[in-house]
């Protein structure tokens, strides 16, 4: 049988799950790619896209199911482009995990041989998130709809009564807001006619303190009509403490970067992680599962291994919370990010978990900070980075490089730029001992990584 063209059916076997969470399939040594299916599946699909090595196809039909199949229990899978693993077994998404870390440091890291370990599982798989994003539009009869972009789609949005990745909190303000907007004649955001007022809704929390901040994200014009929404949603919900409204005139599908004014309460809210109180504003990034948090700040310091006299740099360090969590163990931390509110928010949150004297906090690029205050900052014993899924840049990693720091840890979220890095630093001149994976996002494709490198010392 030749290569497989687009709008054939084909029945397949999967036999792995790739990265991202689509089954992997092959037909006479041809790779497909199939979502919504698991290893050991049977499966009829037709070609959607097709390659020279390799096609995506859509499912049509699970002829015989594989062992690690189960039945999402999320009404709105698999047509939500939120979970993309419900219909596999737990312990089967764990597993792949890890093998998808180890693939990925073989391949791209040409490092076949590091100690990959057991992923840390999640201690609750639904209602983790502390932060959710709904997108706002108009039903066709005109009722306002706010949920998630359905799989594949930027003009389409999926109403929800209830996401089970939310927490109960966080589903019950969606709704007073949705309730709220609709008896106020609010209209969703029409991206092609760029027409409506409401846009975003994004509601973060402290699970540990409870406490809620609302950020409504509007199309000019609407200020009075916003101002309307405190009143009810502060009564319905009195663990909301700040109600912000962003105003957005562009183009960009985005809730970051934008004017934004408080309406009720305060600007921030507080989150508590190992015993550290967190002050966090709006714009600054935390871990979205508020719960693991705690578990992977453990594997940072198992990896750090701090005895109190080290200088400890934390790079990438959004609002301080690894450096503070580890700090009372270290003589100096020195952090380092390019968000100005994050950097504020470290400030604040180390001088109010007592290490005023110890911290210093830094704004901009990481690799030109380090730059332009070379000489002029203690020499870290310990560096320990936590940055975005696009990894490190080669500046920054040619930084991190320069100070000779003993040991690294290194916070992934991305095991393919992970991978790539993890080259350059055995490249120059460091030993990768370990990875241990912490699963962060349950019901998803996403993993998180502690990895320990350590480098000989003169």
């Amino acid at each position: 049988m030749g290569r497989p063209q687009r709008d054939d059916e084909l029945v397949v076997e999967v036999v792995d799950l790739a990265f991202g969470g689509m089954g992997v399939a092959r037909d006479d040594g041809f790779v497909v790619f199939v979502p919504d299916t698991v290893p050991g599946d049977r499966v009829r699909v037709r070609i959607r896209k097709a390659r020279r090595r390799f096609a995506e196809a859509d499912l049509l039909e699970v002829l015989e199911a594989g062992p690690a199949r189960r039945e999402p229990p999320c009404p709105y899978v698999p047509r939500c482009g939120g979970c993309r693993l419900q219909h596999v077994d737990y312990a089967a998404t764990l597993e792949a995990k890890r093998a998808q870390i180890r693939e990925h440091l073989a391949r791209i890291g040409h490092l076949p041989d590091v100690d990959v370990r057991p992923v840390d599982p999640a201690g609750e798989p639904f209602g983790y998130r502390n932060k959710m994003e709904y997108s706002a539009v108009s039903d066709p009869d005109g009722g306002l709809v706010l949920g998630f972009h359905r799989r594949g789609r930027w003009d389409e949005v999926i109403d929800l009564e209830a996401c089970l990745l939310a927490t109960p909190r966080g589903n019950a303000v969606r709704d007073t807001v949705r309730a709220w907007a609709e008896a106020a004649g609010m209209a969703g955001y029409d991206q092609r006619a760029q027409a409506g007022q409401l846009r975003h809704l994004v509601v973060r929390e402290g699970v540990a303190t409870g406490e809620l901040l609302v950020t409504l994200v509007t199309a000019p014009g609407v200020e009075d009509l916003v101002d309307t929404l405190a009143g009810p949603l502060a009564a319905a919900h009195p663990e909301v403490v700040g109600v912000l409204h962003a105003v957005n005139d562009g183009l960009a599908e985005t809730t970051q970067g934008l004017p934004t004014r408080v309406v009720h309460g305060r600007d921030r809210f507080t989150e508590s992680v190992m015993d550290v109180t967190l002050h966090l504003s709006a714009p600054s990034f935390f871990q979205t599962n508020s719960n693991m948090t705690a578990r992977l700040y453990e594997r940072v310091s198992e990896a750090a291994g701090l005895d109190g006299g080290q200088v400890l740099y934390d790079l990438f360090c959004g609002v301080g919370s690894i450096g503070i969590a580890l700090g009372r163990r270290a003589r100096h931390v020195v952090a380092i990010d390019i968000v100005p509110e994050a950097v504020e928010d470290a400030r604040r949150n180390a001088a109010g978990n007592g290490l005023e004297g110890t911290y210093t906090a830094l704004c901009g690029d990481v690799g030109r900070v380090m730059t332009e205050h070379r000489g002029t900052l203690p020499d870290p014993d310990v560096v320990v980075v936590d940055p975005p899924r696009g990894g490190l840049s080669g500046k920054a990693v040619r930084r991190v490089l320069e100070t000779g720091a003993p040991v690294l840890v290194y916070v992934s979220c991305h095991p393919a730029t992970f991978a790539d890095n993890a080259a350059r630093f055995v490249e120059g001149g460091y030993r990768l001992e370990h990875v241990q994976p912490v699963d962060m996002f349950p019901q998803t494709p996403h993993v998180e990584a502690v990895a320990r490198f350590t480098r000989p010392t003169a």
